[in-house]
């Protein structure tokens, strides 16, 4: 058998055109036609053609294994981005609660304010108008005063006169 140590390791990398394809993600790896392409060996249409289909369905089929090789991470990074849109969304409608909240009792403050005031209002309408009974109460009790005292005097004048003819 060969002796393993007589047979120094490659390094070398494999040529363009070698039937080893690299078939890392398209992230990866820059698609060029020219280079995969140049040493096809026979430069006929018809065989540039059947490359030229190797190459597309080698590149087909390495997109879909790093496809499939993603999956998982794709899954959980969709499993996170609903996650962080739900949580948006709760914060949100946290935020439309609060101001729902801070409306409805800033209404309710106006609303008591309004009450307030119109009571106030109500109020000072009748202190008005009991002052105004009053006023007209006490200036019909002058009147009747002022109406006895005339009468009064118009009664000592008389007096004094029937005294002083008797």
């Amino acid at each position: 058998m060969d002796d393993p140590s007589l047979f120094p390791p490659t390094t070398k990398a494999l040529p363009a055109h070698s039937t080893v394809r690299d078939v890392r993600p398209w992230s990866d790896r820059q698609l060029n036609w020219t280079r995969d392409l140049k040493n096809t060996g026979n430069s006929e249409f018809s065989d540039r053609r059947k490359a030229s289909a190797e190459t597309k369905a080698a590149l087909l089929q390495a997109y879909r294994a790093a496809q499939e090789a993603a999956a998982p991470t794709r899954e959980a990074k969709q499993a996170e981005r609903i996650a962080i849109a739900e949580a948006r969304e709760a914060r949100r409608a946290a935020r439309r609660q609060v101001k729902l909240d801070e409306q409805s009792r800033l209404d309710a403050e106006t609303a008591e304010r309004e009450a307030a005031l119109a009571a106030a209002a109500k109020a000072e309408a009748e202190a008005a108008a009991d002052a105004r009974a009053a006023a007209d109460a006490s200036r019909s009790s002058r009147a009747l005063m002022d109406e006895a005292a005339r009468k009064a005097e118009r009664d000592l004048r008389y007096a004094n006169r029937k005294a002083r003819k008797a």
